[in-house]
Formats: structure tokens, sequence, C-alpha cells
């Protein structure tokens, strides 16, 4: 009899539980070209997201892919683990490896542009009362530029 109130309560506590939101990206700060080099250079920089969930949660890793005007850019992994408070901004410290090829093929393209799609594509680990859940996100926005 014991079992089936423990699988009872399982249960209820796993119907309550919401699925976390994915992050929203808000913006990028302290932008600085720590390697300049021919075929890849790298950027270290801090991006800004906000959890819109009511439930604070760990950030296990992120993993995704970033693309300008659909061209590709680079590869962002960060494997860490981060206390994320609920419905509060937080900043990730970010290095991104850039294929210096792509930038070359778009440079007139960005000398004469005002703005460029900013696309990222990826998923996030996040960890909540021991579960692990990876949330698929895919951010695209315009972005200004000046050159």
């Amino acid at each position: 009899m014991k079992f089936f109130y423990a699988v009872f309560i399982i249960s209820i506590i796993t119907i309550s539980c919401k699925a976390p939101q994915g992050f929203d990206y808000r913006d990028v700060k302290n932008i600085t070209l720590e390697k300049l080099g021919f075929d890849s250079s790298t950027l270290k920089m801090e991006l800004v997201y906000f959890n819109p969930n009511n439930f604070g949660v760990t950030l296990k890793n992120v993993d995704c892919e970033i693309y300008i005007d659909q061209k590709y850019l680079g590869h962002y992994r960060l494997d860490t683990t981060m206390l994320i408070e609920k419905r509060s901004e937080f900043a990730l410290p970010s290095t991104i490896k850039v294929n210096m090829k792509n930038i070359y093929k778009n440079a007139l393209n960005l000398l004469f542009s005002k703005e460029v799609e900013v696309n990222v594509k990826g998923t996030t680990k996040v960890s909540k009362f021991g579960l692990n859940i990876t949330v698929p996100f895919n951010y695209i926005n315009k972005h200004q530029i000046n050159m």
C-alpha cells in the first residue's frame, strides 16, 4: 500500500512541475578581441539573458551555432555550472572562435550594410531538483552595425 502512495505522490509532483522556458536574450556587453588570426579569431564577450521562469534553475551547459546573415560564424560551448535566480537577468562569460573565411566572404556586405541578421541556434541544459532538462532555443534578430 505504501508503494501506491509513493507512486501517487511522485505522479502529482511530476504533473505539477512546469517545464522550464528557454532564456530570453537581452544584450551583448564587453566585447573584446582576444586573438586575431587569418584563419580564425577569438572574441570574448558577456551574453546577457533573462530567466522568465518563476523558479531558479542550475545552468549546466550551453551549446550553439552562430550565424550572421545566414552565414556560419562559429560554434559556442559553455560547460559550467551556474545558479540562475528566478525572473532575473544574468550574464554568461563567452569565448567564441570565429571562422574568418566567412567574414572575408561577406566583408563588402558588412561594410555597406546598416544592419545584420544574427541567428543563434542551440540548446541549454538546466537542472531543477536533480532533474536535467535540455531546452532548445533559436534566437533571430536584426542588429544595427556601425562601421
